[in-house]
């Protein structure tokens, strides 16, 4: 009888100017998982990043190589290395040195075992996000997005943001990257939850990035991209709950405007704030439309994790 083969494993590290840390990072991953393939997805780097991680590649003799990612951002270049890479399990992590590669081991047992299809490294329950991170505003920001995508989901992911993942073949082959940026983790935990995968967190250390390395987030751009995240989160998975509370603010809004339309006809029975009667006609037109998109959109949310769950046991 033939020895059962190996699980191929692959490293995915999507990289933007990280000429600083990318061949510490391919040292450090190698030396965890010798046997696994490394793949750095260089993003448009202007700084050699690229030809860096060749040598640093054929100096360590190992499988993998670079895939090059013309448009910028971070969900561009993992789709690329999901799309292009063949593996069993996936490693995804930042090539800035932040993530302990020597846990790696310990993020893909749960893929390999079978017991879950995407393994989340917990920065936060051991505090070391809160001890290193030196942008405030990107902590509440990650607090913000957890409380409502737990509130949500009735989850209790401690984090949703984090950059250290493993996931299964089926995950990585089944999850459509429609979004471009850091919104990327993000947009995996709210896939995940919302088509009932299984999800296991890893506690690990975490540390800011080397001196002289530089990070490509900015608080206020990123910010907002955050705020815009809670919509797209209410819209795209709770859509009847995003269009419902819209629902409600236009007829509020309308009942106010009629209040004066109402007192005229009841004292006069005659309407003398014809533009307010108007717009309080128009804004309960637009909070019945409201309602009945959210109920659509609610149907087709539903309609399509059933298909999800459909595709899912036909290719199990």
């Amino acid at each position: 009888m033939d020895p059962p083969t190996p699980p191929r494993i692959a490293v995915l590290l999507p990289a933007y100017d990280e000429a600083q840390t990318i061949e510490a990072s391919l040292r450090a991953f190698h030396a965890a998982l010798p046997d696994a393939a490394l793949w750095v997805i260089d993003n448009r780097s202007n700084d050699g990043t690229g030809e860096l991680a060749r040598r640093t590649l054929a100096a360590l003799g190992c499988a993998g190589g670079v895939l090059s990612e013309s448009r910028p951002g971070k969900g561009n270049a993992v789709r690329r290395g999901f799309l292009e890479v063949d593996a069993d399990a996936y490693l995804m992590s930042d090539a800035d040195s932040t993530y302990p590669a020597d846990r790696a081991r310990d993020l893909l047992a749960p893929i390999l075992a079978g017991d879950a299809d995407m393994v989340v490294g917990d920065r936060i329950s051991g505090g070391h996000y809160a001890a290193e991170n030196k942008r405030a505003w990107h902590g509440a920001g990650n607090g913000l997005v957890r409380a409502l995508v737990n509130s949500l989901f009735h989850a209790q992911l401690a984090d949703i943001m984090s950059g250290y993942r493993a996931f299964s073949r089926r995950f990585a082959k089944g999850y459509p990257v429609l979004v471009e940026g850091f919104e990327l983790e993000t947009d995996l935990s709210l896939h995940a939850l919302d088509k009932r995968m299984r999800i296991v967190e890893v506690p690990i250390a975490y540390r800011d990035r080397p001196a002289g390395s530089s990070s490509k987030l900015n608080t206020f751009r990123d910010g907002a991209r955050v705020l815009f995240v809670i919509a797209q989160v209410l819209r795209y998975y709770r859509p009847l709950l995003f269009f419902g509370v819209l629902s409600l603010a236009m007829l509020a809004f309308g009942l106010a405007a009629g209040v004066p339309v109402f007192d005229d006809w009841v004292r006069y029975r005659y309407i003398y704030h014809v533009p307010l009667a108007v717009l309080a006609a128009a804004s309960v037109i637009v909070a019945v439309l409201l309602a009945a998109v959210g109920l659509i959109l609610d149907s087709v949310a539903h309609q399509q994790r059933v298909n999800h769950e459909l595709r899912t046991l036909d290719r199990g």
